[in-house]
């Protein structure tokens, strides 16, 4: 697995977590639960590919 791909996207799906939480209040309700919804399984897979990391770690 490419780690620089992995990288990146666990670094976006963070910063756009985070920036949906700092921003909740100017964003419109009916775009807010929808980003809410992406940026949860953004991190959740993000956080996936952090554990599969680590257990296939030292593997050839």
């Amino acid at each position: 697995m490419d780690a620089t791909a992995s990288i990146i996207f666990i670094i976006a799906a963070f910063s756009l977590g985070a920036i949906v939480i700092m921003k909740r209040d100017s964003l419109p309700t009916g775009l807010r639960r929808g980003l809410a919804l992406v940026s949860i399984a953004f991190i959740a897979f993000a956080f996936f590919m952090i554990v599969y990391a680590f257990f296939t770690m030292g593997k050839a």
